[in-house]
């Protein structure tokens, strides 16, 4: 069995993730790490339900620090950016860079990111990301699956029922909140 490090943004988007992992003879640890999640309520709704779901079965959790704050100085001239735009790619490299710090301090060979299921985002910029995030670390590589694929969509549809989980109608930003 292969450890590898699952990025996570949410439950909804991480439970289908993580039942295909383990079908599949993978042994995921999660890493929330989402300081572009606004505002701080949202951001310990959607981390509570994820530490929920790792306990539930028996998946290691690791919390990265949440700086909101510090996202914003990082995306600065990026606020007017549509979704999918700059600063989006900008937010996924951010994240995916940490990603890599963690998978490489705690000796995965590999991580993915529960990102690359959501409806919401670009597969495109959330590969490109992860590559450039995983191009710093010699010992690390990006998995880059499209996790919308394999009727992993309608798993999360149904999983979303039997977990009674939130469903967030935004990525987690401010400036991804539908008016």
């Amino acid at each position: 069995m292969q450890k590898v490090l699952l990025h996570t943004c949410c439950a909804p988007c991480s439970a289908p993730i993580i039942e295909w992992l383990l079908n599949n003879e993978y042994i995921p640890t999660l890493f929330f790490f989402n300081p572009n999640i606004y505002p701080t309520e949202e951001y310990l709704k959607r981390k509570k339900e994820c530490i929920a779901y790792a306990q539930l079965h028996n998946i290691d959790f690791v919390d990265g620090d949440y700086d909101h704050e510090r996202w914003l100085q990082q995306i600065v001239g990026l606020e007017e950016e549509p979704e999918r735009g700059t600063r989006c790619l900008q937010c996924f490299k951010i994240r995916m860079k940490a990603t890599a710090i963690v998978a490489s301090e705690m000796h995965f060979s590999v991580f993915t990111t529960t990102l690359a299921g959501s409806r919401w985002k670009s597969l495109s910029q959330i590969t490109e990301a992860g590559i450039w995030a995983a191009s710093h670390y010699k010992n690390v590589d990006f998995w880059d699956k499209d996790w919308k694929k394999a009727g992993l969509t309608e798993r999360r549809k149904i999983l979303l029922q039997e977990n009674n989980f939130y469903n967030q109608q935004y990525c987690g930003c401010e400036f991804s909140i539908r008016k």
